[in-house]
This record gives C-alpha cells, structure tokens and sequence, in this order.
C-alpha cells in the first residue's frame, strides 16, 4: 500500500495523543497525503505500532513518548523539532482527559488538578513552545480538538466542559493574536461521537458499531489540512458523517 496523495508532501505535522483513537486516525490520513508526522503519547506501544502501520504504507513518522503534563518535555521536544526540522507546519492539539463524570459539587480537586493541568495548561505549554516553529511556516496551521458539551454544557460533565471551554477560548485568541501578525491559522473541531475508548468510558451502554470509527475524522482533518481554515474558525464534522 502507497500513499493516496502527495497534497502534504514536505510538510511536518504534531499530533499529540497520537497512540490510539482520533489521534491515531488523523497521524495515519496526513502521513497518507505525505505529511511527515511526529506522534507523541505517554507511552510508546501504541506509537510504534502506528509508527510501523504509516511506514507499511509508505508513509513517515517520528514517535516521541512524552507526558505532556511535564512542561520541560514540551521544551524538550520543541527544541528538538526546531533542530531537525526548523518549523512545524502543522500541530493538532488532541490529547485530553475525560476525568469522572460527575455533580460540580461532589468533583474530586486532586483529579481535577490532572484534568485541568493537561487540557488546559499543557496545551497553552504546546502553544508557547511551537509558536515559533509554526510561524517559520508559510501556512502554520494549530487544530484542537474540542467536544460539543464545550459550548452546550450538560449535568454531569462539568469538570471536562468546563475546561474544554476554556481550551477553546484559549485557542480562539490565539487565532486572533496570529491573524495580523503572521501567517497562521487556528481552527477547533467537534467531531462528535466517535468510537473511543474515552467514548465508552462515557457512554458504556452504547452500541460503539452505532457510532462512526475514527478513521472518518482523521479523513476529515486531512483534507482540511490540505484546504486550510481561517483563525477561529469552528467546525463541526457533517451530520451525514454521524449517521454513516
């Protein structure tokens, strides 16, 4: 098996949580248009897999095992890329946690310290560190992946809306920020029920063949990456893509 395309072709891409789901699906479809893909994780099997599947089919990819919450191997890796590649023209912001589902009032605060402290703190670490290396790109593109109840809270899910919301904003003036002053562009992306095992954690009763496999978002992401998006822009996969 070959590459579908070469649309992506000398271009560089950072997709974090990389190891399994969405991420995975969207390193496979950009390493699939001939972007080279540096996937990142906290560990490495899930990496080395992907790593071998995109090589199989004739694509590239670095792994980089990394715990995001650690802000000095963010630094790390940042430098290194800098290093090797000079810019980054792509960075997909996806690694998040879900947390426990439950009333505002009953949220336990050491948990919350974790959630907060990856959706919202590392991805602002992200944002600083490959600043720079996005910017060096004639088409700097950050995508970050949000959630629906982001903007339409519900019972239950408060800790992971709440700091999805604050994701979002940071990411939206960050766009604005860019919009003046360089050349990238930031977009947000609900991909709505997708078969994850977040997804289930969320949603145990539900029959995951019922829900769309993430191949169909990391399709998705790679064509907009190959169109391009304007800062602050919002998007929302097609509802006839929920109900394939």
């Amino acid at each position: 098996m070959t590459k579908t395309s070469e649309e992506l072709a000398g271009q560089v891409a950072l997709v974090t949580g990389a190891s399994r789901g969405i991420g995975e699906a969207i390193a496979y479809s950009l390493a699939q248009r001939g972007a080279h893909v540096v996937i990142t994780a906290r560990t490495a099997g899930g990496l080395e897999e992907l790593e071998d599947r995109i090589h199989a089919a004739g694509g590239s990819a670095t792994i980089a095992p990394l715990d995001l919450t650690d802000g000095d191997s963010i630094a790390r890796l940042a430098s290194a890329m800098a290093e090797r590649w000079q810019q980054i023209d792509m960075l997909v912001m996806n690694a998040a946690m879900l947390g426990t589902l439950t009333p505002v009032a009953a949220i336990d605060g050491k948990e919350f310290n974790r959630l907060l402290t990856l959706n919202l703190i590392a991805q602002q670490a992200l944002i600083a560190n490959f600043d720079p290396l996005l910017r060096r790109s004639a088409n700097g593109r950050l995508l970050a992946l949000s959630t629906g109840v982001a903007r339409n809270p519900r019972a239950y899910w408060g800790a992971y809306a709440a700091s999805k919301a604050a994701f979002e904003t940071l990411v939206t003036c960050y766009g604005a920020e860019m919009r003046n002053i360089s050349t990238v562009r930031t977009a947000i992306l609900d991909p709505g029920g997708t078969r994850t095992q977040m997804r289930a954690r969320a949603y145990p009763g539900e029959d995951p063949q019922s829900i769309k496999d993430p191949a169909a978002v990391g399709e998705y992401v790679a064509q907009l990456m190959v169109e391009g998006f304007d800062s602050t822009a919002y998007h929302a996969l097609p509802k006839v893509m929920e109900e394939a």
